[in-house]
């Protein structure tokens, strides 16, 4: 029963991203000459250590606005949780076009967050083209797929173990973080590494909210193969964006799992 999915995915993933491989060591000519291109332009160093960075940016603002929600979504009654679902779906149903648009109208010197400041007496801020503009609208894209992870370890959580904590003498605050925030940390990790993976590769919303200084590396990659044809030196980009962040993920599992057995300790 699994080989059907299994030859889907080597179709849809494994195929292209050995294409993607071998067309950084063939084109123009068979060697490594892409990739000793990549490390030893100063540029493309910056733009890959940047792309980290926004990415580490997006998660933890994903982080810090998803857990809340998601805790909420656990402690209400039936229909607002329903509510507060369709408010989690809804973005899923409009494009990521549409939604970056929106937020240019919005981050813009003379959009609706500035407009709202001049009214409250208050200087105006850039949003636009800068990096703050572009974890924003990439966090609010990502979001989704922070708060469903959290919310499906959440809601398995008993809040009896919060109480007996609390019957015990602890505070609120410490009965949280000795009980409840250890048990939700597997769902904070799940969505922490979806999030981090998928935003490596935006593309479009840094496109449109940043500038030349938040420039992220799936940029270069589309102007490499669509601009300049060479599809050879986007290909080693690619592949190293994909080994860094596996090394990434293989240095980060260890860790998990060590905070698993900790928690389960407990």
């Amino acid at each position: 029963m699994v080989l059907p999915a299994l030859v889907v995915l080597c179709a849809v993933m494994a195929y292209p991203l050995a294409s993607i491989a071998v067309r950084s060591i063939s084109q123009p000519e068979w060697g490594l000459q892409n990739y000793a291109w990549f490390f030893g332009t100063p540029v493309n160093l910056t733009v890959l250590q940047r792309t980290f960075t926004i990415s580490a940016w997006v998660t933890v603002v994903c982080v810090l606005c998803a857990y809340p929600y998601a805790y909420v979504m656990t402690v209400v009654g039936p229909t607002l949780r329903v509510v507060l679902i369709l408010c989690v779906m809804v973005p899923f149903w409009v494009s990521g076009v549409v939604r970056t648009l929106s937020w240019v109208l919005l981050l813009q010197d003379s959009g609706a967050i500035n407009s709202a400041l001049r009214g409250l007496g208050l200087p105006p801020v850039r949003l636009i083209r800068t990096q703050t503009g572009v974890v924003i609208g990439m966090a609010q894209v990502l979001l989704p797929f922070m708060i469903l992870p959290m919310y499906s370890v959440m809601k398995g959580i008993d809040l009896r173990l919060v109480q007996a904590a609390r019957s015990l003498g602890a505070r609120p605050s410490r009965a949280f973080f000795s009980v409840y925030l250890p048990l939700s940390l597997p769902g904070v990790y799940a969505g922490a590494i979806i999030v981090f993976i998928l935003a490596l590769g935006f593309y479009i919303t840094p496109a449109l909210l940043g500038g030349p200084r938040s420039t992220m590396l799936s940029t270069l990659v589309q102007t490499q193969v669509l601009s300049l044809l060479q599809w050879g030196r986007g290909g080693a980009m690619g592949v190293v964006l994909l080994v860094a962040t596996l090394v990434l993920l293989a240095l980060a599992a260890p860790l998990m799992r060590q905070r698993h057995k900790k928690t389960g300790a407990r």
